[in-house]
Parts: structure tokens; sequence; C-alpha cells
């Protein structure tokens, strides 16, 4: 190349200042990756690549309130699940010192003061119900209900959450009413069947109160879970046995069952012989015979001991027991079979192995008449050696800590729909009388059952959430290594191009300082 002797412009000057403007941007950009460890800066460095750091920067900053959040659930959690417990544990407490107060060696004042601390632990109960919070908000008084827990970084990513009402007015055992078509012409149910003497239903000739059916046509138990059909073999079908076909479908429904057979009965002084059996009339079992004489006591009523004792004698056959009862001022025969199964009254038991027609057997001249309420109402016929033969079916008492419906409910005498009776609540829990002891352990074991799904359920949820809070943990660590390839500058290389691009200053530097000195060395040339 020819040596150039211009003067005015110094064009290999300005070459390599341009190189050198572009050496210094290289460089700047070099020192600004090493500075700030970003291989893009702003939307200039890498226009595509900056959108999709900030689209990755966008889900890993809401995945991480997402953690935030879902932490802050499982504390509401277990703060709900906490109270719920201590709860359960007043209701056991109840539910134990119910127990004591069932016991017959109780007297009137004994569970008066029983009651007294049912009364305490009950206000403890609701107490936590409507103070336990969190964050400022009721969380077991029934309004914390429909809430979501945002446990994602986009929209609609969320956990529903309901805590149901704890208040002791809102716990219980549902239960049924009757429909008056069996039970108040031919029988009892007092207190939801849990009274003394008040769970029974009374035919006579054997012929049985239900009504049969099976299949759709059986009874069709309606509860939270779902629906089921118990079928009705007979109309002499026990309470026993209605129970347990109840309970073996249980898990389908919600509803459980138990049965109970009670019946009171006034007695007049005379000699009584009969056989106290179980089964129906047509197929008796655990047939005993009874024989017993009943005199007036010095307050002029029977003196029912000696018939007491009797029966008693055989219960562990017939697992039918008596006791005897006040009211009024009359003393009533109680004979109970826990179990719920039948109860027959008869003279006897027919070569065929079926009842004899009469009630007591020829020669008693004592007699028997089922009584119902504190008005000692009569039921049915009374029953002496000249009436018929007698079958008493229990009561069935349907259980739930849910609303339910019984469809086809006549055919055991019940309505088709489920309502609660006087006492079905846990805040109306009296164990001041043996019955008020009996219907509160009911109403616990319901109580204690739907706290324990409410922490069932609220474990599940704090499961839930804290896969979640693992989830959004593990996704946003991947999103952050993903921004990371886009948006992050390899250290290595940018030292290695800081130091290339230094080394081309310093070259472009000393070259212009050569071009300038050539470009001075013309001047020699002027005169």
């Amino acid at each position: 190349m020819a040596i150039s002797g211009i003067l005015n412009t110094n064009t290999s000057a300005l070459n390599t200042i341009n190189a050198l403007n572009s050496t210094q941007g290289s460089l700047n950009t070099y020192l600004q990756q090493l500075s700030t460890g970003k291989s893009i800066n702003n939307p200039a460095d890498n226009p595509a690549g900056y959108a999709i750091a900030q689209r990755f920067q966008t889900q890993i900053n809401g995945l991480n309130q997402a953690v935030s959040n879902g932490n802050q659930g499982v504390s509401l959690v277990q703060t709900a699940t906490g109270a719920i417990q201590n709860q359960t544990s007043l209701l056991q407490q109840i539910r134990t010192t119910a127990v004591q107060a069932a016991n017959g060696s109780n007297t009137t004042q004994d569970r008066a003061a029983l009651q007294g601390v049912v009364s305490q632990l009950l206000a403890q109960v609701q107490t936590i119900a409507t103070q336990t919070q969190f964050n400022g908000q009721n969380i077991l008084d029934g309004t914390f209900s429909g809430s979501t827990f945002q446990v994602g970084a986009n929209a609609n990513q969320i956990i529903n959450v309901s805590v149901g009402n704890t208040q002791t007015n809102a716990m219980g055992n549902y239960t049924t009413a009757t429909s008056g078509n069996v039970y108040t012409s031919s029988g009892s149910f007092q207190m939801g069947g849990y009274a003394v003497g008040g769970a029974f239903t009374l035919s006579t000739s054997g012929v049985g109160n239900f009504t049969s059916g099976t299949g759709t046509s059986g009874i069709n138990v309606q509860g939270s879970a779902g629906n089921a059909y118990v079928g009705v073999s007979s109309s002499t079908e026990s309470a026993a046995n209605l129970a347990s076909a109840v309970n073996a479908v249980s898990s389908q429904t919600g509803v459980s069952a138990q049965a109970t057979t009670s019946v009171a009965f006034t007695a007049t002084a005379g000699t009584y012989t009969f056989t106290l059996s179980n089964g129906s009339s047509g197929s008796p079992t655990n047939a005993v015979n009874i024989s017993a004489s009943v005199t007036n006591g010095s307050n002029g009523q029977a003196n029912l001991s000696s018939l007491v004792t009797a029966i008693n004698n055989q219960a562990a056959i017939t697992g039918t027991s008596a006791t005897t009862q006040t009211v009024n001022g009359t003393q009533e025969l109680v004979l109970t079979n826990a179990n719920g199964n039948n109860i027959n009254i008869s003279a006897g038991v027919t070569a065929g192995g079926a009842l004899s027609g009469a009630g007591l057997t020829s020669g008693s001249t004592g007699s028997l008449q089922a009584v119902s309420g504190s008005g000692i109402s009569k039921v049915g016929t009374t029953i002496t050696s000249g009436s018929a033969n007698v079958l008493i079916q229990g009561a069935v008492q349907f259980n739930s800590s849910s609303s339910y419906a019984i469809g086809n409910g006549v055919n055991i005498g019940f309505d088709t729909a489920a309502t609660g009776i006087t006492g079905s609540s846990v805040s109306s829990v009296n164990v001041s009388s043996a019955a008020g002891a009996q219907q509160a352990i009911s109403i616990m074991d319901q109580a204690i059952n739907y706290l324990n799904q409410q922490n069932g359920s609220l474990g599940a949820i704090q499961n839930r959430i804290q896969a979640s809070v693992a989830n959004d943990q593990t996704t946003a660590t991947n999103l952050q290594s993903a921004q990371s390839v886009v948006q992050d500058a390899n250290i290595a290389q940018a030292t290695s191009q800081m130091t290339k691009y230094q080394i081309l200053q310093q070259a472009g530097i000393s070259t212009l300082a050569q071009e300038n000195s050539l470009q001075q060395s013309f001047l020699k040339l002027i005169p």
C-alpha cells in the first residue's frame, strides 16, 4: 500500500478509532456481564431471550408467593386441627361422665353433680368453637366455609378449604321421629327410644307390627355418604336384625343404627306362670318358664320383686332383664332386651315348636298391662290367662352426625324424613337421669365421630397443601435453572472475551499513536 501524504484527513487513524470504538463496546458488554452475572441485562442485549427470561421470572415470583401462601394455609389448618383435638378430648370426658351417670348405683344427687361437670365441659367446647381464630378470622364457628388457598402461580390453581361448625348446638346425633301409625297406637317411643320402658311396639297372636319389603320396597336409608336399601323380611322382624342390616351398609350411607327393646307394664297381685322367649310366635327361641307370686305391699301396690327375680334368673338365656320404675306413684315392671331382640310372652310352647295361643298359663290370676308415658297410657290389651300371646318388638334407633332421611320408614313406624328431637345436640346433653345419660352416650359418639371426620378432612387438606408447596419449590428451582441458561453469563467465557478486548484496546491505542506519529512526520517536508 502506498504511503499517503495527506494531512487533512488521517484515514488510517479514523479506521483505528472505529476499531477502538467497536472494541470498547464489546469490552463494556463483557464488563457488565461480569459485574451483574447476566448475559442479558436489557432488551437490546437479546430481545427474544429477554422476553423468555421475564416470563420465567413471572412464574418464579408467583411460585415463591404460592409457597408462602401454602405455608400460611398449613398453619391455619394446624390451628384448626389442634383446637378440634382439644374439643375431642373434652367430648371424651363428657362421654365418660355420661357412662358413669348411666350406672344404676347413682342417686339423683349424684347425677345432678355429674351434670354440673358436663355443663362446664360443654361451656369450654363452645368457647373453643367461638374463640379459635387465625389472622383475626374465626375458623371453627361455621363461618370459615368455601375458602380457597392459592397454591399455584397461575389463576385458579387453588385448594378449597371448609371447616365445619363445631359449636355445641351444631354437633350431635340426628334421630328420627315416629310416624304415629304404629307406636302411638300399640307401643311407645320416648326420647328417641332411650327412655326406660319407652322403646317397643306390641301385637297379639304374634302378628307383628312391621311391614315386610325388600329391594326398593324396603327401607331406603339416604345418608350423607349415599343411599342403600335394607329389607324387612317379615312383619315380626326384630329390631336387632334391622339394626344389623342398617350397619352392614353404613359405609355406603353414613348412617348407623342400634336397637333396644324396653317395655313397661303395670301388674296386679296374683300368680304368674308363662313362657318368656325371643324370636317370633312361629319360631320362638331361648324359651324359659317364669313363675312367681305377686302380693300387695303395705302401700297397697303390687310388690313385683318376686317376678323381677324370676325373670332375671333366666336373663342369661333370654337376654331379657327386669327392673321396676315408679311413674306418677305407680310401680311398673320394665322388661328390657338391650340387643333389641323380640320378647314373647305366652302360656307355653306347643309340640310343634310354636307359641301357644294364650298369654299366661291357665290358672294364672295376675295380669299385665303395657303402658306408655308419664300419663301411664294403656297400650294394647291386658295380658291374662284368657288373652292371646304377645309379641313385643323393639325400636330401631338411627344415628348419624349428618342429616339423613329414611325412605319407606313407615315399614317400621318411622317418618320418611329425619327430624331432630329434644336432646339431639351436644348443647342439650343432660345426664341427670339414667335415660338422659344413655342418650348422651349416643350423642357424644356422633359428635366425636363428627370431629374425627373434620380432623381427617383437614389432615388430608394439609397433606395436599404440603404436597403443593413441595411441588412449587421443585418447579421454581427448575424454572430458575432454565432461566439461568437463558439469562446468566458464562463467567469463564466472559472473562476470556474481556481479556481479548482489553488486549485489542491496548493494541488499538498503540496503533492510533503510531498513525498520529506518521502524520506528524510529514510536517518535516514543509520548508
